[in-house]
């Protein structure tokens, strides 16, 4: 047994903060400075939005902050990510979809919805990953609309499979959404008051 793993079996604070360093240490750090410009730390340069776009397309984890405050600007730079493509000619949400969306913020069903959107996310994701799989491709390859057309003609029993799991998993979200709902409307409006008034 190593001395590192003996102390932290012994629950050695000191190891304890080293791996928490390291840890840290794993996260990618820029620094956005107030000319917007963009600072990477583990490369000592500068760097544009393509590049870190480029970084969430790698899966690599980084973390953006503002280089005066330390406050966490990732979330931002995310979305002006999102932005560049939306506006790039090849947008995803239709103008419907980013209405609705705004009309959840501040509404009471912001963070189900919120919540829905992310895990219907992570379903679809699950089944891209697996469709790459099958297919014999990276997860990160493109699907070009002859060799999508190509696949589905040859495996359709197969995606017809992967395709009604992902719908299980989405219904299975949505009822838990509706009984969220419902548990919510039960707190707004308590057992015998009905819509006439109290009962």
């Amino acid at each position: 047994m190593t001395q590192a793993k003996a102390r932290a079996q012994r629950g050695n604070p000191a190891e304890g903060a080293t791996e928490a360093q390291a840890g840290a240490e794993a996260l990618r750090v820029l620094k956005k400075y107030p000319n917007r410009r963009l600072y990477d730390t583990q490369t000592s340069g500068y760097i544009t939005l393509a590049d870190v776009r480029q970084m969430v397309l790698e899966n690599e984890r980084f973390v953006v902050r503002d280089a005066k405050s330390g406050e966490d600007l990732t979330r931002s730079i995310l979305l002006q990510i999102i932005l560049e493509a939306e506006t790039g000619g090849m947008p995803m949400f239709t103008t419907p979809v980013l209405a609705h969306i705004i009309r959840f913020y501040g509404h009471t069903m912001q963070g189900v919805m919120g919540s829905y959107l992310e895990k219907n996310i992570q379903a679809f994701t699950e089944l891209q990953t697996r469709f790459a799989e099958q297919s014999g491709l990276s997860a990160g390859q493109g699907f070009s609309p002859e060799l999508w057309t190509q696949f589905m003609n040859v495996q359709a029993p197969m995606m017809q499979g992967l395709m009604s799991n992902y719908l299980d998993q989405s219904k299975n979200l949505f009822v838990q959404m509706q009984e969220q709902m419902h548990k919510q409307s039960g707190t707004l409006f308590p057992a015998g008051f009905g819509l006439g008034g109290k009962k």
